[in-house]
């Protein structure tokens, strides 16, 4: 009866030591990452970057990359049943508005016939174009357009660059 007693008593400390140790278990170690904080730790999010009112185009850096938006479209109204960005780029209103007209390629459905209006595949603007902003890129990127591409390769001797 002793040594059965004397077993619970081991098993009753060994649960409550785990417990205790459970409470005061520490963070993993973490890899130096883009979250600044511990996998437990819930850190607060930064805040969001304004969105860049510019006039003009902008620059696009690979071809067939689709225009970036450089005004803010908070609170515009982009649903199944209105798309407020047709206000502006609409075949109809893009001259009065002076904003450019969405291309050609928005009319056509996917087996390329030509639509008297936007196609519903291309009828939810952001699911491709993005508000510009002003911030600085998380992770350093060795990206290079199209034009820097041509450029070295014309400055190498390469034969292949070259465009004007």
């Amino acid at each position: 009866m002793k040594s059965f007693i004397t077993t619970v008593t081991l098993l009753v400390l060994t649960v409550l030591a785990m417990g205790v140790a459970a409470e005061k278990t520490t963070d993993a170690p973490r890899p130096d990452g883009l979250r600044g904080a511990g996998y437990s730790a819930t850190p607060s999010a930064p805040p969001i970057a304004g969105v860049t009112d510019r006039k003009g185009r902008e620059e696009r850096n690979y071809p067939e990359q689709p225009p970036v938006i450089p005004h803010s479209i908070d609170g515009y109204q982009l649903d199944k049943r209105f798309n407020q960005c047709l206000d502006c780029h609409s075949r109809s209103a893009s001259p009065e508005s002076g904003a450019p007209m969405v291309s050609i390629t928005h009319f056509m459905d996917r087996n390329k016939q030509v639509l008297a209006a936007v196609s519903p595949d291309r009828y939810f603007c952001t699911q491709c174009h993005v508000p510009q902003t002003d911030v600085d890129p998380l992770v350093e990127n060795q990206f290079e357009t199209v034009d820097e591409v041509l450029r070295r390769l014309a400055e190498a001797g390469d034969g292949q660059g070259g465009a004007e």
